[in-house]
C-alpha cells in the first residue's frame, strides 16, 4: 500500500472534466501541482453521494484557497458513470478520475474486493499529493467515514 513520502505510481487514468474525458498518465496528472485526491467505493452509492462527494463540492473553494491546484475524485467506475455523477452532484469544481479496470487503484494498493457488489473497488480514502509525492494519506477502516471527509482534509491543509 502506498504511504506518505511515496511517489504516486505510474498508471493510465481517465480524467473526466468540463472538456469531456482525457486519457493521461498519473505522472502527467500529478506533475507540478498540489492535488487533493479522494476515493470512493462507487459513484451513486449512498455514503459517496450523500456525504463524501458533496462535502468536497461544498468546501471546494476553501480547499482551493489553501493552495490546492486541483481536487479529484477517484472511483472504479467508467468515464460515462463518472461524468453522469459529476453532473448529478453539481461537482464542476471536481475532476473525476474513472478507474474502470481498477489499474490505478491496484497500483496504489488501496483496492478492496466486494464480491457481487462490484468486484474490485477502491477503499475510501483521501490524500494530498504534491508534485507526485503523497504528503497526507487517510484511509478509512471498512464501513467507516471519518478521516477522508472534506472537513478533515481542509483542516490538514
Amino acid at each position: 500500500m502506498i504511504k506518505v513520502g511515496d511517489r504516486i505510481p505510474s498508471a493510465a487514468i481517465t480524467q473526466v472534466n468540463d472538456s469531456g474525458q482525457d486519457m493521461v498518465t498519473s505522472d502527467q496528472f500529478f506533475a507540478g501541482k498540489k492535488v487533493v485526491l479522494f476515493s470512493v467505493p462507487g459513484a451513486f452509492t449512498p455514503t459517496c453521494s450523500e456525504a463524501h462527494l458533496p462535502g468536497f463540492v461544498v468546501m471546494a473553494d476553501q480547499i482551493l484557497a489553501k493552495g490546492v491546484d486541483e481536487i479529484a475524485c477517484l472511483a472504479v467506475n467508467d468515464a460515462f458513470v463518472m461524468k453522469a455523477w459529476r453532473e448529478a452532484q453539481n461537482a464542476e469544481a471536481i475532476t473525476m478520475i474513472a478507474d474502470g479496470g481498477a489499474g490505478f487503484t491496484q497500483a496504489l494498493g488501496l483496492e478492496m474486493k466486494t464480491g457481487d457488489f462490484g468486484g474490485i473497488r477502491s477503499q475510501r480514502f483521501a490524500m494530498i499529493v504534491e508534485d507526485g509525492i503523497v504528503t497526507l494519506l487517510n484511509v478509512e477502516p471498512p464501513k467507516s467515514f471519518e478521516v477522508s471527509k472534506a472537513e478533515v482534509i481542509l483542516a490538514a491543509l
